[in-house]
């Protein structure tokens, strides 16, 4: 029993700072995407949600989600620090790529959006999700 506590103790001991590791990589991606999402947007997501703009929040929410669910599809299949580093910035890029194609097809985005029209809002972050997961289901191979 004593001998297995302590492979348990050591399997953590050098597991927990490689996990620590990878989420704080993949965090900081994650934060880094949305920064950039936020400022490339033709509208201020910030006052908006606090103005209780709803259409506004379903795209912010759609973003993070969507900038998410590839790194989190890293994270699962990547073993070193280096593939998840490339590969997270590779799937931030898609993400933020998919923003703009769907702001070059609805003109008027930012009126839509800043207007509160929650179908525009909701088309966004659906295409955003749908890009997320086939970016995740790539990344998976």
């Amino acid at each position: 029993m004593s001998d297995l506590f302590g492979q348990i103790v050591g399997a953590l001991g050098s597991g927990l700072p490689r996990l620590l590791g990878h989420a704080l990589i993949a965090s900081a991606l994650l934060a880094v995407g949305i920064l950039v999402y936020t400022r490339i947007t033709p509208f201020h997501e910030r006052p908006l949600i606090a103005q209780g703009n709803v259409a506004a929040g379903v795209t912010l929410g759609g973003a993070v989600v969507s900038l998410a669910v590839p790194l989190a599809a890293m994270l699962a299949t990547s073993l070193a620090t280096i593939d998840i580093l490339v590969w997270g910035v590779v799937a931030v890029v898609l993400q933020l790529v998919a923003f703009m194609v769907v702001a070059l097809l609805l003109k008027d985005l930012r009126r839509m959006i800043e207007g509160g029209n929650l179908a525009a809002a909701f088309a966004l972050a659906g295409v955003q999700l749908a890009v997320a997961l086939l970016n995740a289901g790539a990344m998976a191979g």
